[in-house]
């Protein structure tokens, strides 16, 4: 028999203590099982009393996946699977952690051992399952809450501020409706969201959980069509890969008639100015920052920054005494901008193939979308097909685990293109800005006030590099790094698109 140093899984919950059950007579087993396989036991982990619903996070189990991770362990005996963990998703983290790490998990009482063929069958169907029970879930909720939406009925939470819900009747809330209705008034007196807010809070107003007003309640609050009767629902939802709260498209969004605090001429005027503030908007910049601070280095690799009242750039190494004035570097920074906003015939060919390389980006994510699709269509019907005793156990592996796996390669391929066209995106809007304010730029520079020039700065440059005898301008690449390679004629890369002096 294979050598194997193994671990001691000990969970015994009181109930079963009380009946004889001890920890002790689970451990003598695991002991026992590991001789008859000639294994060494190198660790115990013991959690008797602790609850089989949420385990993952006890010490000893994070104990436990250390030596798994560390190779302390290669395979972990307990006594049955419901000792290991009651919680489904939680036995398929263990499977997963365990699979991911080359260990294996051993059941004494189902005589399971995933070092096994028939082991490795047995988490094969679990996980398949899990993930089926998991998915048709998931489309149940969903069409449960578009039906309800559909029908204006309570979706759960709590009703927003000013509202109340009487069963699934959304009324006023006699107490907070007034408040919402003189956010209204005062924003509409003032115009400012911050000043709205702390005008509620000096009158003692606070929100529903008992804190202050903030500029950022006041302007969702203020933007909500809820406020003039119209309560949105299916509006919004998770994003797979970040996780966060974003809106759907509009025309999945269902509007319903509800009681309203204020008239539409008074909603209509607020989101008036309101939507002209935000595209006014530009972003402070801190007085105290100079043109070029952030992006500037020394040759000798440190920053270099402009001390108070000084006219130069100097290097912030105290073995350095590198620098050069700001005016100076302004005007170089202007000569090199010109050569490169010279080249508006290839910056417009680089950005129509940016264009294209982003569309056909989408084309393949929605192929991809749609073939995931089909996947999980077929492994739906294997699943349905073994569950009525169509497809043997012996024989599940061999039809599942190719779609399985086509399945997981296809996620992984997925979520990496959606961060691919996002980031493409990012590097087109920065091509459309450089074109867009490229006609006058350079004659205009010296009529920009400070802001203007740091924006364009901002936009183009990466970083710059003061040397002995040079200034070498480093350009925010207009298109993705690996792209390079394929854009220059014979395969030469352009390195002006990097607006990078040598």
């Amino acid at each position: 028999m294979a050598h194997k140093n193994v671990g001691i899984w000990i969970r015994v919950s009181t109930e079963e203590q009380a009946k004889g059950e001890s920890p002790e007579h689970h451990k003598e087993r695991a002991y026992m099982y590991a001789k008859l396989k000639g294994w060494e036991v190198k660790e115990v982990y013991n959690l008797a009393g602790v609850s089989g619903k949420s385990v993952m996070d006890h010490p000893e189990a994070q104990r436990m996946i250390e030596d798994i991770k560390l190779g302390k362990i290669s395979g972990l005996i307990f006594s049955k699977i419901a000792r290991l963990a009651r919680n489904t998703r939680q036995l398929l983290e263990f499977s997963e952690i365990f699979r991911n790490y080359n260990a294996d998990l051993i059941s004494i009482y189902e005589n399971i051992d995933t070092s096994s063929p028939a082991g490795r069958l047995f988490y094969t169907i679990i996980s398949a399952m899990a993930e089926w029970e998991r998915e048709e879930i998931a489309s149940r909720v969903k069409a449960s809450i578009e039906i309800r939406a559909k029908l204006g009925k309570k979706l759960g939470g709590q009703a927003q501020f000013g509202f109340k819900w009487k069963g699934d009747e959304l009324v006023l809330n006699t107490e907070e409706a007034p408040i919402r209705k003189k956010m209204y008034e005062l924003f509409l007196e003032i115009g400012r969201n911050t000043s709205v807010a702390t005008k509620l809070n000096e009158m003692g107003y606070r929100t529903r959980s008992g804190a202050k007003f903030s500029r950022g309640v006041i302007k969702r609050w203020l933007r909500d069509p809820i406020s003039k009767g119209l309560r949105r629902a299916n509006y919004s939802e998770q994003n797979s890969i970040t996780k966060a709260t974003q809106f759907k498209p509009r025309e999945e969004w269902i509007f319903h008639e509800c009681p309203r605090i204020v008239s539409d001429d008074l909603w209509q005027k607020v989101n008036d100015i309101l939507d002209k503030q935000d595209s006014n908007r530009q972003p402070i910049l801190n007085r105290k920052v100079h043109l070029f601070t952030n992006y500037i280095f020394c040759h000798c690799g440190n920053r270099m920054n402009v001390r108070s009242r000084l006219t130069h750039y100097k290097c912030t190494s105290n073995d350095c005494n590198h620098k050069i004035r700001r005016e100076d570097l302004e005007e170089a920074f202007k000569s090199r901008l010109i050569e490169f906003l010279n080249n508006k015939r290839e910056l417009k060919k680089y950005f129509k193939q940016s264009e294209n390389q982003l569309k056909s980006k989408n084309i393949e994510l929605e192929i991809l979308k749609k073939k995931q699709n089909e996947i999980q269509s077929e492994i739906k019907s294997i699943l349905d097909l073994h569950l009525k005793g169509q497809i043997p156990t012996e024989a599940f592996e061999e039809y599942h685990k190719k779609p399985y796996e086509q399945s997981q390669q296809l996620k992984e391929h997925i979520i990496k293109l959606e961060n691919e066209i996002t980031n493409d995106t990012i590097h087109k809007k920065s091509t459309d800005f450089i074109i867009k304010n490229s006609k006058n730029i350079y004659e205009k520079w010296s009529t920009y006030k400070r802001d203007k020039k740091r924006e364009i700065i901002d936009a183009v440059i990466e970083n710059i590099v003061i040397g002995e005898n040079e200034i070498n301008f480093n350009l925010k690449r207009i298109l993705p790094k690996r792209q390079f390679s394929e854009l220059g004629e014979n395969g030469e890369q352009n390195d002006y698109l990097l607006f990078y002096h040598q």
